[in-house]
């Protein structure tokens, strides 16, 4: 069953090999004699990879809440007392994941010194469903799958620039005024959630210079090559930016955390997902009173 997963997730019998430590023969046999097992097949092949069918749709649904109760006896093996163990990854946009997360997770760290903490930091939405992480940090609840969500907190973004780009450009008294001067942002296609659509909000439409990545957004924004969105908590990490039409331009998202409705009785990974709220939440307030 661990190795029917790991291929149902990672549709390929080399990658789930790769993550188990295994021989990918013995991935191909254990899944052939599962197959013969049930009576079956619970993958198609195709060039794209290996495909549930529908019997391996079925088969994945137990198979995950028999790997869910494994994990909840794992706890009980260890015990919920003390200090955080083991491994847990986070999923997150790379806004927060660059310029949140790490000081987050290094507290937590620091308080729990044998667990082990991974950001994956993705400039699209994190697969859950695939157990790409343990959770993720999102800009929009998810609308589908077994998730369950917690709202972290709002945040805010302004329209901003660099001192020096603004002490030598035109003006900027109003949004109109945009028009002027290159505009830094999303690369248009590639916004990978409607939340994160600022520029088309303020009807801007082109933008001179563009990334899939807020951190390189920010970077251009730094260097004097234009204007854009900034969020307030980044602009003290990144220094050197100015808020833009702060009176008439400031736009209010929220960050949840989403989790696997199987793992709310995995304690340890409750107790990390609360530390980490916690911690969102007061990083952001402190990093906003200084922008």
């Amino acid at each position: 069953m661990r190795i029917f997963v790991a291929v149902a997730r990672l549709e390929s019998l080399s990658s789930a090999a790769k993550a188990l430590k295994v021989d990918p023969a013995t991935v191909g046999r254990r899944i052939a004699r599962l197959e013969t097992d049930l009576g079956g097949a619970l993958f198609a092949k195709s060039p794209q990879g290996y495909a549930l069918t529908d019997l391996g749709q079925r088969v994945q649904t137990h198979a995950e809440q028999a790997e869910g109760a494994m994990a909840l006896a794992r706890e009980e093996a260890q015990g919920s007392e003390g200090r955080l163990t083991g491994q847990i990854r986070i999923g997150a946009p790379d806004g927060s994941a660059n310029f949140l997360l790490p000081q987050v997770c290094a507290e937590i760290s620091r308080e729990n010194p044998e667990l082990e903490i991974q950001i994956l930091a993705l400039p699209r939405v994190v697969n859950l469903s695939k157990r790409e992480a343990d959770m993720a940090v999102t800009v929009s609840p998810p609308v589908a799958g077994r998730m369950s969500v917690q709202k972290i907190a709002d945040y805010r973004l302004h329209v901003a620039a660099s001192v020096e780009y603004l002490n030598s450009a035109p003006p900027i008294r109003n949004v109109a005024d945009l028009r002027d001067h290159p505009i830094v942002g999303y690369i248009p296609d590639m916004i990978f959630d409607k939340e994160l659509d600022y520029l088309n909000e303020m009807g801007v439409e082109r933008v001179a210079l563009a990334s899939n990545s807020v951190s390189v957004q920010l970077n251009m924004l730094r260097q004097g090559a234009g204007v854009g969105v900034a969020h307030d908590f980044a602009m003290p990490l990144v220094g050197g930016l100015q808020k833009v039409l702060a009176d008439e331009v400031s736009l209010t998202r929220s960050f949840y955390l989403v989790r696997h409705a199987s793992d709310a009785r995995v304690e340890r990974l409750s107790r990390f997902a609360q530390r980490l709220v916690t911690g969102l939440r007061a990083e952001v307030a402190k990093l906003e009173a200084l922008a």
